[in-house]
């Protein structure tokens, strides 16, 4: 189960929860009566209430019956033939999904519906001020909040985007039903478009065939933005806005922006060799395109709707000036077979316009040609693919975005362009025609125009002749002319085409694009139209400031060092090397800081152009040549995974400068944008205790410094792992490391005078760091959130989380909402340090029992491969990446998500709670169980620790995980399951004693109620998932018996609300 729903399950109002859940599963139950016949049915709904039945008797304590009614359904599933037991995997699973989009429409209607919405803007501004914070505090806190959320491609998510689309249809269609002032006629058509949604869904193959490429993985998160956030963001801003003008009397600056967001989509190479600096490019480029193509269909927008003559001098000087040089262009070519020379354009004032470079297939037809995709009414990511392509008219500007061609490229799944006949040619920044062909192109591009001015004049008629035309219909035009252009350029760098647009042709940074839009703003204010500024060109403004020209900056993530290799240290070998100064990962780290910070002082590059590398080595110094690139405005942190020494910062540090060394000396001026932030990854418990000394070390170096302050206003960012940390040490362990490691990296930050951004790498899942969003800001160290946060959204969080706006905005506001508080009100830090003694003592006793149990029982990873579908899990197709980091079969490098993904199947999740239960009972029989009960009421770091166990532990069913060990587990391995059973009771005794809970979940009682609701459909899923397992792993080549297992993979995870 997601945090989302653990976030708000308190504020379902479970009559209509379950009404619409109810109207849900009886279209199904209509549609699988069409689909499967009426006989399989009775099957379907038998295994229902037999599930249903043994649920009811567990809770209400009648153990033994639930144990005869659960032994039935497992002998009835076994006895299903293949055939049946597809068909009911699939019934399930879609049961189970259906209930999830009731639950996720349940939190829009009751965000919609209250009066007072708790962690809201205006809840936490209101406790605040009358908690004494001034109303300046207030608004300077706001107005300088810095909230990052970053988007990652981690295969968690488990749904195929096409059934995503179908199922938000579904939230839709619910939303509409809750009308009050539907006739009888439109709810039978509202009732006929659920119906025909869910038959899709049913005729739909659940399952991936491919694994996505990065850039599939990319253009994923792109369609996020356009689907939800570029909804949102607005609505967000005006709440913020608008509780802030309540409360202390001035809004939101119009350009500030509390959140922003980056991806690593196209952009993480840890442990991913398909990501490369090609990819990287591509997608970097076709997040600013998607940017530009959404800010068009803006334009167009305000075009239509700013249609007054009223305004100030600035805009109406801009307009004339704007109406002359049109009116320039249009004499121009209409005295084509006369042209100037370029000098005597520019006399006018005017640049001459660069000649087209390609001729697009479309070309020859009408402007007005439209293209269908077929009518679908699912949301639609267009981004440059061989469908799409604006035709070019005769005066080099574009149509409209609806206008098509096939002329711009598919990427292949090594981020190549594939041209027409399915080749694929590479994309550099460097390539170009030979100038024949060029020659041709222009020929041909100016033979396909000739006759189409006059039909565009009848389109849309010269200026000249359109007197008291509205001056900021002018402008926008304007505005629209050069993204159209921006977006055109675009397309040639990813065709890797000639490019020859001047730079006042086009937008680079939103500061050029967001010029004139405040101008217009700033006259409609000044001539009585607020109402106007403040409405869709405010909104537009506050996109731009927040999603800037690139919609999402890219991080770069590359692992440093890994056991024996790391990319950083082997391309420094390389170097060093050829440059007879000897190995680099051999020299000790002082010697290392001292030929890093000598180089770096240094104007010299590093790397001689001539030096020949290896493969890996290459593709590491062209990533830094892409990041040279494209710089800080379209990329934002370089991640260093398993950073644990100063060294590997600056060797970072010296391949950056020496890759924008040779971009600017290759393009004759320096390179766009600033450098790259460096930012150390921390992920296992030895280099989490390290961090503070790492951080003193680099910032005890002049040079570093100083490029600190210089480069980056002062600012050191420092990133956490929470996944790794986790599996290397128990989820107690990590907690409690990762919360002193913060502690030490802001007193070594607090020291040099430098300020602290802490980037969180937490995943979904509690066991790799996940829940509520609000619990885990509000629990981090005093002082660690100071208006700063990064934090990453992995995988199915991702669509949980900001899949619908109107969920995206509520999400928004509790990031802005928990870090203002965190701020303003930091956390209370331990009462006495016997706190922290007695933690240190819980996590010592912890790890040695996870650690004992997972790394050194040498049945235990024989146990984990029998007992979990782990081996299975790479067939599902969910990620680019491989699941280990290294080709072996030990759980040191299995990556954290498949990790936890396979427990969680099993409802076991052990790696959430292992070594708690060690932990808490060996201080409470020391005598210190009141200390822990004070613990729990007074210290919200420990407070949440113990809430989130909790939490799993409500979740894990012992009774189900048994039953795996039982039907897959060898005998002799039995009694190690059995062990670690009696360990999660152990666990949850001790964790009801810290919390004083008389059950589990006590504390929330409607959360427990909504995993109750799910136990018909989920424990029948995990039967069969059983069953289905035993059958392959007899007959591991039967294709079928593989799709029904992924199915019930999917099954349970749509269940659980919870993959990895």
């Amino acid at each position: 189960m997601t945090d989302t729903t653990d976030d708000i399950a308190e504020e379902i109002s479970f009559q209509s929860f379950e009404d619409d859940f109810k109207l849900l599963g009886n279209l199904l139950n209509d549609v699988l009566q069409r689909e499967v016949g009426a006989q399989f049915m009775a099957k379907i709904e038998r295994i229902r209430l037999l599930a249903l039945s043994a649920s009811n008797m567990r809770l209400s304590g009648i153990e033994n019956m639930a144990a005869l009614l659960e032994k039935q359904l497992a002998s009835e599933i076994s006895e299903m033939t293949l055939e049946e037991a597809l068909k009911l995997a699939r019934a399930f699973s879609h049961y189970l999904t259906l209930m999830g989009i009731a639950e996720t429409y349940h939190r829009v209607r009751k965000g919609r519906s209250v009066t007072h919405l708790s962690k809201s803007c205006d809840d936490i501004f209101s406790q605040l001020i009358q908690g004494g914070v001034t109303p300046n505090d207030l608004y300077d806190t706001v107005c300088k909040q810095e909230v990052e959320i970053v988007l990652t491609a981690h295969p968690t998510q488990i749904n195929r985007r096409t059934l995503q689309y179908k199922h938000i249809r579904i939230a839709h269609l619910l939303e509409y039903n809750d009308r009050p002032d539907l006739g009888h006629e439109d709810r039978e058509m509202l009732i006929e478009d659920l119906v025909r949604e869910i038959t899709s869904i049913w005729q739909t193959d659940e399952l991936r065939r491919h694994k996505p490429t990065p850039v599939d993985e990319a253009r994923a998160g792109l369609n996020i933005v356009e689907q939800s956030l570029w909804k949102a963001v607005p609505h967000y801003l005006r709440r913020v806005s608008t509780a802030l003008k309540k409360h202390t009397g001035k809004p939101l600056p119009l350009t500030c922006t509390p959140i922003k967001f980056g991806s690593w989509m196209g952009g993480d190479r840890d442990g991913n060799p398909n990501v490369t600096a090609k990819v990287t490019r591509d997608v970097s480029l076709l997040s600013r395109w998607m940017a530009i193509d959404l800010y068009i269909r803006e334009i167009d927008s305000l075009r239509f709707e700013l249609s007054m003559n009223r305004c100030n001098d600035r805009l109406s000087r801009l307009a004339q000036e704007i109406l002359e040089k049109e009116t320039l262009s249009e004499n121009l070519r209409e005295s084509r077979n006369q042209p100037l020379s370029r000098s005597q354009l520019k006399l006018h004032g005017q640049q001459a316009p660069s000649l087209p470079t390609q001729l697009p297939d479309r070309a020859g037809l009408p402007a007005c040609t439209d293209y269908t995709d077929g009518g679908s009414q699912y949301p639609k990511l267009e981004l440059p693919g061989t469908d799409y392509m604006p035709l070019a008219r005769e005066d080099g500007r574009e149509n409209s975005s609806k206008d098509l061609s096939p002329n711009i490229p598919k990427l292949s799944a090594n981020g190549s362009s594939a041209n027409s006949n399915g080749s694929s040619t590479a994309v550099t920044s460097r390539g170009s025609f030979s100038s024949g062909q060029l020659l041709a192109q222009r020929k041909l591009f100016a033979e396909s125009t000739i006759g189409r001015s006059s039909f565009h004049k009848l389109l849309e008629p010269s200026s000249a002749l359109r007197p008291g035309i509205a001056p900021y219909r002018i402008v926008l035009g304007d505005i629209k002319e050069k993204l159209m252009k921006t977006r055109r350029r675009l397309e040639l760098l990813l065709e890797d085409l000639p490019c020859e647009y001047d730079p006042w042709d086009y937008y680079e940074t939103k500061d050029q694009f967001l010029e004139p839009l405040l101008l217009c703003y700033e006259s409609l204010q000044s001539c009585g139209a607020g109402i106007l500024a403040d409405g869709r060109l405010a909104d537009l403004i506050r996109r731009v400031s927040t999603f800037g020209m690139v919609l999402m900056k890219l991080d770069l993530r590359q692992v440093h060092f890994i056991q024996e290799s790391g990319r950083h240290a082997e391309t420094l070998d390389a170097i060093t090397k050829y440059l007879d100064m000897g190995t680099y990962s051999e020299w000790d780290e002082e010697k290392k800081l001292e030929f890093l910070t000598k180089e770096l002082k240094g104007k010299r590059p590093l790397v001689p152009p001539t030096i020949e590398v290896a493969p890996d080595v290459k593709e590491v110094l062209d990533t830094f040549f892409v990041a040279a690139e494209l710089g800080s405005e379209s990329l934002g942190a370089y991640v260093i995974s398993m950073a644990s020494n100063a060294s590997d910062v600056l060797a970072v540090e010296l391949l950056q400068k020496d890759a924008r060394l040779a971009v600017s000396g290759e393009l004759g001026k320096p390179c766009p944008g600033g450098m790259l932030r460096v930012v150390p990854l921390f992920e296992t418990v030895k280099d989490l205790r390290g961090a503070g000394s790492v951080i003193r070390k680099l910032l005890s170096i002049d040079w570093y410094r100083e490029h600190i302050v210089k480069n980056h206003n002062g600012h050191q960012e420092v990133m956490v792992g929470y996944s790794d940390s986790g599996k290397d040490a128990g989820r107690f362990t990590a907690a409690w490391e990762l919360y002193k490691a913060q502690g030490d990296v802001v007193a070594a930050c607090n020291e040099f005078g430098i300020k602290v951004t802490l980037f969180h790498g937490r995943g979904g899942s509690i066991g790799r760091g996940g829940g509520p969003t609000y619990l885990a800001i509000q629990s981090q160290p005093p002082g660690s959130v100071m208006g700063t946060l990064r934090s990453t959204e992995q995988g199915e969080m991702v669509q949980a989380k900001f899949g619908l706006p109107q969920i995206a905005t509520r999400q928004l506001e509790i990031y802005t909402t928990a870090v203002l508080l965190a701020t303003l009100r930091p956390p209370q830090p331990p009462r006495e340090q016997k706190w922290c003694n007695l933690m240190e003592e819980i996590s010592k006793i912890s790890c040695q029992n996870y650690r004992s149990t997972v790394y050194e029982n040498p049945e235990f990873l024989a146990y984990f491969q029998e007992a979990t579908p782990q081996a299975e899990l790479g067939y599902l197709n969910i990620g680019s990446r491989p699941t280990r980091r290294k080709a072996t079969t030990g759980i040191g490098h299995l990556r954290a998500i498949p990790w936890i993904f396979a427990w969680t199947q099993t409802r076991f999740v052990l790696p959430a709670w292992l070594g708690v239960g060690a932990g808490l009972k060996g201080v409470c029989e020391k005598g210190h169980t009141e200390d822990l009960k004070a613990m729990y009421k007074e210290w919200p770091f420990f407070q949440s620790t113990v809430d989130l166990i909790e939490m799993v532990l409500g979740k894990a069913d012992i009774p189900i995980a048994k039953h795996y060990d039982e039907v897959l587990v060898s005998e002799s391995r039995r009694e190690l399951g059995a062990e670690l059973r009696r360990e999660l009771m152990m666990t949850e005794k001790h964790v009801l004693v810290v919390s004083g809970h008389e059950k589990l979940s006590e504390n929330n009682k409607s959360l427990r109620r909504l995993i109750e609701s799910r136990l018909s459909y989920l424990n029948p899923m995990n039967m069969l998932q059983v069953e289905v397992l035993r059958r392959l792993r007899r007959d591991d080549e039967n294709n079928k018996l593989r799709d029904a297992l992924l199915i019930t993979i999917n099954g349970i995870a749509a269940g659980m609300r919870n993959t990895g």
